[in-house]
């Protein structure tokens, strides 16, 4: 988008590059029509929304489907050549994207990587044959692409791409340089403008390519015509910065005074020589020598302007970021007091002024950020590079922390205390080995995790998981199809373990339509995903006639996924209540046997007494009931129906999220759903241990160890703070053609990289409500050993969560509690970030480390 009006592109438009609005400013193409060139495009269907009208003749083919490698470029073959033979052009634009697309799909060692670009080779070499004498061939790429074959950061691979200039006339007066020379991407559109003979775009800040301008003359005439055009240059220039002097005031003026004293003596020297010239008063020999001279300043001013405007459009406002992080300081600061103080709103005002911990941690901040500004910018930046590393360490210390604490409180030891004593020392040494069992349970899936991770470039010698790549970049079939069934399977585990857990607390007994949808909605979402990646999976060459088929496949699936989905949450929404109540009294009625007649043997008597006995009992029972005005309803699924409405939700949005990743990232999901349940486990373990634990109030470090699961997983499903990491192929699974608006493929890209962090904080009132779930009968109450085990059952069955609805103000506020110490942890986080990038506002890595965190 900045290539033909050719500006610095500021930092915010990386963004704007996808957008395909028209350009409003003076640009090239702008120019080549107002002075009556005839432009023809084929190729990429943006430039028809960025250049409206602007096109003497135009083949526009649909670009935003990444996965068709063929459609552009075939269409483009379709007509260039013709176009080319019949003259009827000044300017012709052929845009390709099949080596692009190429990468996305498949990266820049695939085979389909090696078809393609032996396609342009034979391009090249047919077009070359077309052109004429005085025709000038440019080829250029617009970016490069990273070992994944992704684009949009700033990496050396991605902002770097190669630039071949070929012309039947010889160009260049002397011989290739040593070295590969860098130019920089805005110093084409003044060199084209110039070589067409077109004013050069009013905003460019570009330098000519001075070796387009030597001629086939001597060295003086060619240093002449060198000099001409960087006078037309550097007047442009010149024009630009006064006139944007003059309505913005970014541009310092002291570097603008001595930018104007060097054009000014440039253009006084260049007068002063075109005047020698022509009066032939200058020996040849001085005259080359003055000429490179000149040229050597023209060249310096232009090179200091570009400077200039790229030092000082990166503008801060120092007072507005400090107002941002005390904004967000004080957003945490009241989290905490509102959760900690929630229980006590009596005194709250009081306790804001005299609670001493918040005034402490402005103190630490403060203190930190001096230090830091000081000493820790070498630190951080150094360890930016192991951040991923971060997460999992904090997480497993956490929780190792808290398992030493527990054995500093000799909870972990003979138990002394009455109620421990209640448990009896088996149970007790039982639960301290559950608990140690889920501590290596966790580390382990801690470890597990580290072998889906992505590389930065920071990193050389890193090389990316082999689970980020699609199983179509897979040229073993075995491997392809082995992993394909695994990952099938994977789905298909997740649904019977869910299943299970639901059955298990009773939340799959009744007919209602979310319980329907569990049972038959599940497997079918599970069919169309495998369905998807075995379409999604085969390769192209491979399937022949079905080829349309399948791309109607891979746009259906997904899209019936999303339906299903979406189906889900709305019934979720509207009823999420799985409970099943069942009438258990029966009608009375007469005792049947399978004989007729009167009992006349032993046996008859052996099949009739049971049912007159049974038959009694009922009777009692039921007179019994009568009597006490006792309901006769039993609710199945009440002990779980909060956490199954949770666990309902988290399965729907996990099967959204693993959709928008490659097929094998299922595996770090799997890993991201056993974490999490081993951490409830913990969570639930160490309050039992702890006995004194207030039931409706959740600890920090579960609060804390959650969020570091969410953020673990963030790096654990291939994701990175950096561009080159975004998963931008989300934006087109379940989607052919070209999006309509920008909204949707946001939101997909956006789900695909936010994906930890929105299961961990959908599932966080999980923490509050799982040692509930997980109630044991020995924790619940003291009971009477006269009490009957059915009577003990039906007293476990009864309570659990209903606990909770015992005291809804209670739990209303346990809930307020929760999500306001996870925003606080959360507010932290994004606090140390901004901070960061404030402070590191100047530094050289500020737009590739700081600011995308």
């Amino acid at each position: 988008k900045d290539l033909p009006p050719g500006p610095l592109p500021p930092f915010i438009d990386v963004g704007s590059n996808f957008a395909s609005y028209a350009i409003q400013e003076d640009n090239l193409l702008a120019q080549l029509v107002q002075n009556g060139r005839r432009v023809v495009f084929m190729g990429d269907d943006t430039w028809e929304g960025l250049f409206p009208k602007k096109f003497f003749r135009s083949y526009f083919f649909p670009s935003f489907n990444v996965k068709d490698l063929h459609t552009v470029d075939d269409g483009i073959l379709q007509h260039l050549y013709p176009t080319v033979d019949s003259g009827e052009w000044d300017v012709l634009i052929a845009h390709f994207l099949g080596v692009d697309h190429c990468g996305h799909k498949h990266g820049p060692d695939h085979p389909e990587m090696a078809k393609k670009l032996t396609q342009m080779n034979e391009m090249l070499r047919s077009l070359v044959d077309h052109v004429g004498n005085d025709t000038l061939l440019l080829v250029a790429g617009d970016h490069g692409m990273t070992e994944t074959g992704d684009h949009g950061g700033d990496s050396e691979k991605e902002v770097n791409a190669a630039l071949f200039v070929y012309s039947r006339t010889p160009l260049f007066g002397s011989g290739p340089p040593e070295e590969p020379e860098t130019i920089p991407q805005v110093n084409l559109v003044p060199t084209m403008a110039l070589l067409l003979g077109v004013p050069i775009p009013y905003s460019n800040i570009g330098e000519v390519m001075a070796e387009l301008f030597s001629g086939d003359g001597d060295t003086v005439s060619a240093a002449l015509q060198q000099l001409s055009v960087y006078h037309i240059n550097a007047k442009q220039v010149n024009r630009f910065l006064q006139s944007y002097s003059l309505v913005a005031q970014d541009l310092p003026a002291e570097q603008l005074q001595h930018l104007q004293e060097l054009f000014s003596s440039a253009v006084e020297e260049h007068t002063q020589l075109l005047a020698q010239v022509q009066g032939t008063t200058v020996v040849p020999a001085e005259l080359e020598s003055r000429l490179g001279s000149l040229i050597g300043r023209f060249q310096r001013y232009l090179r200091e302007a570009r400077a200039v405007c790229t030092q000082s459009w990166a503008r801060f406002h120092p007072l507005r970021m400090v107002g941002g992080c005390i904004l967000i300081a004080s957003s945490c600061l009241l989290c905490y007091m509102v959760s900690e103080l929630a229980t006590s709103s009596h005194s709250f005002c009081r306790s804001c002024l005299l609670y001493p911990l918040p005034w402490v941690l402005v103190g630490a901040l403060l203190g930190l950020a001096h230090v830091f500004t000081q000493k820790g910018l070498d630190l951080l930046l150094g360890s930016s590079w192991a951040e991923p590393r971060v997460p999992p360490f904090l997480l497993a210390s956490l929780v190792m922390l808290l398992v030493g604490k527990l054995h500093w409180d000799g909870r972990l030891t003979v138990p002394e205390s009455p109620k421990q004593q209640l448990l009896g020392f088996s149970s007790y040494r039982r639960e301290i080995w559950y608990l140690l069992c889920l501590v290596a349970m966790l580390l382990v899936c801690v470890r597990l995790s580290s072998f889906f991770h992505q590389c930065r470039e920071e990193i050389p010698q890193c090389r990316p998981s082999v689970f980020l790549s699609p199983l179509a970049s897979l040229r073993n079939t075995r491997a392809k199809n082995l992993f394909y069934l695994l990952c099938v399977a994977l789905l298909a585990g997740l649904v019977y373990a869910v299943q299970s857990w639901l059955r298990h607390y009773g939340n799959l007994n009744s007919s209602d339509p979310l319980v329907l949808f569990v049972r038959w909605g599940f497997p079918l979402v599970v069919l169309c995903i495998a369905c998807y990646w075995a379409v999604a999976s085969s390769a192209d060459d491979s399937l022949g006639k079905l080829q349309e088929l399948v791309q109607v496949a891979v746009v259906v699936f997904p899209r019936a996924v999303y339906g299903l989905a979406s189906v889900g949450l709305l019934l979720l929404l509207c009823n999420p209540m799985t409970v099943f109540a069942k009438d258990t009294r029966e009608l009375a009625g007469s005792i049947v046997t399978p004989y007729l007649g009167v009992p006349s043997s032993e046996v008859d008597f052996r099949h009739v007494i049971p049912q007159i006995y049974k038959r009694m009992q009922e009777s009692q029972r039921s007179r019994l009931e009568r009597g006490s005005c006792r309901a006769t309803v039993a609710a199945y699924g009440l002990g779980s129906v909060y956490s199954a409405a949770l666990v309902i939700a988290l399965t729907l949005l996990g099967f959204l999220l693993m959709l928008l990743h490659s097929e094998r990232l299922s595996f770090a999901f799997l890993l991201l759903f056993v974490e999490a349940f081993v951490l409830l486990h913990i969570h639930t373990c160490a309050r039992g241990l702890a006995g004194d634990a207030e039931p409706f109030s959740v600890p920090w470090y579960a609060v804390i160890s959650w969020l570091l699961a969410a953020s673990q997983f963030f790096y654990s499903t291939g994701h990175q703070p950096i561009f080159p990491a975004i998963h931008w192929n989300a934006a087109f699974v379940g989607f052919h053609l070209d999006h309509s608006t920008n909204l949707l493929p946001a939101v997909l890209v956006g789900a695909n990289t936010f994906a930890s962090h929105i299961l961990f904080a959908v599932g966080c009132p999980l923490l509050l409500l799982w040692p509930f779930v997980c109630e044991m009968a020995n924790s619940q109450r003291k009971k009477p050993k006269k009490e009957s085990r059915e009577e003990l059952q039906e007293v476990e069955e009864r309570m659990m969560e209903m606990r909770l609805r015992e005291s809804p103000e209670k739990f209303s506020t346990a809930l307020l509690r929760l999500g306001l110490k996870y925003l606080f942890v959360l507010g932290a986080q994004l606090l140390a970030c901004v901070c960061a990038a404030m402070i590191l506002r100047r530094h050289l890595m500020v737009w590739k480390v700081f600011a995308p965190k």
